[in-house]
């Protein structure tokens, strides 16, 4: 499939690439949860950026499937009933080593409500990025490769 570049904010190219075959398989050593709970969007506030969506690195020993599943249930205390594998995108550091970002699209069985949410505040839900309030947003969801993966998600529909 065609791969979109984008500049991010700190200027670095960014080259993201959707997934249309189910053969696809994650492989990036980060990844990127749109979680959809109750026909909205579940976000996670973290502690110093702000709302965004859930994410993070890939463990060692740890499958890109896995992380999705961990870093979900970590920051929000979300598990997952049915999820879709729809991008990767790859920032090319001008400052530092480039990276690969696998992006899943979950729809949620379940949210738990936890004690410790690690470096976030827990889950928050909204219809839409836009209804976020700005101070309270991250820069994370002004993202050019994040935008164009949510317009891509809202074209999915989950086997559920």
């Amino acid at each position: 499939m065609a791969c979109v570049k984008f500049k991010d904010k700190e200027n670095d190219d960014v080259y993201l690439t959707f997934k249309s075959d189910e053969m696809d398989e994650p492989d990036g050593r980060h990844v990127l949860v749109i979680p959809i709970w109750e026909d909205r969007y579940l976000f996670t506030q973290h502690k110093k950026r702000g709302i965004e969506f859930p994410g993070g690195k890939v463990e060692k020993g740890e499958t890109p499937i896995e992380a999705m599943h961990r870093e979900l249930y970590e920051e929000t205390g979300a598990t997952v009933k049915v999820h879709q594998y729809i991008a990767q995108y790859y920032v090319d550091r001008t400052q530092g080593k480039g990276f690969y970002k696998d992006v899943f699209v979950v729809a949620i069985d379940h949210v738990e409500k936890k004690s410790d949410y690690l470096e976030t505040l827990g889950p928050v839900s909204y219809k839409d990025i836009s209804e976020i309030p700005k101070a309270q947003k991250s820069y994370l969801l002004d993202d050019p490769a994040i935008l164009a993966c949510v317009d891509y998600a809202k074209k999915i529909t989950l086997g559920e």
